[in-house]
């Protein structure tokens, strides 16, 4: 199975100015692939997919000011949003009431704003360097990223994501299942709701139900809710849905309520595996 590592890279880091500089390119980069996609399928009727829309941009600017590896994992990308597309409005014309209105076309990023993802696979990644120091470092980034991973082989790729308060650095990884000894005349349920976010309970003879609360995720959220109006209250009519300071407050929220959420998730793990429980969810 794979998980993730993740790393928060804030503004105020050093690494900022030049993954900054790289997810700019990357936007560039998407944009014009998109728009080059765009004229076909409207003028022509035609969709260039990942090979055509590769061989018009290989010795484009915008192609070459990034590693062609991570180049061409942005194509792929835009590729994806584009099939996503498709499928969307078949499903919209064999049945348009689920939808608000006609899909459209994937659109362009901010010129000034927009940033894009930066995919690095395995190839894209220094060996060596990881070898040596035990940290990663993407193609053309003079940055290093360190990680508890000690394995080269487990390393599947290093994802770059633009974040409100800077970058998400996300380092994917194997890692093999081990799965636990259980007894198969044993269950386990849980029952998901809301002030009790999780109801625990077991056949087993025995087994003490637990609860686990969901309030503290209730009452971040409304006081989250009570700063973002206060302070939406406080903007122009013109600027009035987002400002540095609410995306401070919306990241710092939504980075609570993950940590709230894995660790309660991780605890109702170790309680079923310690007792040897096979749990199902309802």
């Amino acid at each position: 199975m794979q998980l993730v590592e993740r790393h928060l890279i804030r503004k105020d880091d050093p690494r900022f100015a030049v993954i900054d500089s790289a997810a700019f390119a990357s936007k560039n980069l998407y944009n014009q692939a998109n728009y080059q996609i765009r004229q076909s399928f409207i003028h022509e009727g035609t969709y260039l997919p990942y090979a055509d829309i590769f061989h018009r941009l290989k010795q484009h600017e915008c192609y070459q000011a990034l590693p062609r590896k991570v180049s061409n994992s942005i194509l792929i990308q835009l590729h994806k949003n584009w099939v996503s597309f498709f499928e969307a409005l078949k499903a919209y014309q064999e049945d348009p009431s689920p939808f608000t209105g006609r899909p459209k076309l994937p659109g362009y990023k901010d010129k000034e704003k927009g940033r894009n993802i930066l995919i690095y696979d395995k190839q894209a990644l220094g060996k060596g360097a990881f070898h040596k120091t035990g940290r990663l470092i993407p193609s053309g980034l003079p940055i290093e990223i360190a990680t508890k991973i000690t394995d080269w082989e487990k390393i599947a790729q290093v994802r770059i994501v633009p974040r409100l308060d800077g970058y998400m650095v996300e380092v994917v990884y194997e890692q093999e299942e081990k799965p636990a000894v259980v007894d198969s005349t044993l269950l386990a349920a849980v029952d998901l709701g809301v002030n009790v976010l999780a109801a625990l309970t077991s056949n087993k003879p025995g087994f003490v139900p637990r609860l686990v609360s969901g309030k503290p995720i209730k009452s971040l959220n409304q006081h989250y809710n009570k700063r973002r109006a206060q302070h939406q209250s406080c903007l122009s009519h013109e600027n009035r849905f987002t400002s540095r300071h609410l995306d401070c407050v919306t990241t710092k929220r939504n980075r609570r309520v993950d940590s709230y959420l894995h660790t309660a998730s991780r605890r109702i793990i170790d309680r079923a595996g310690e007792r040897g429980d096979r749990h199902t969810d309802h």
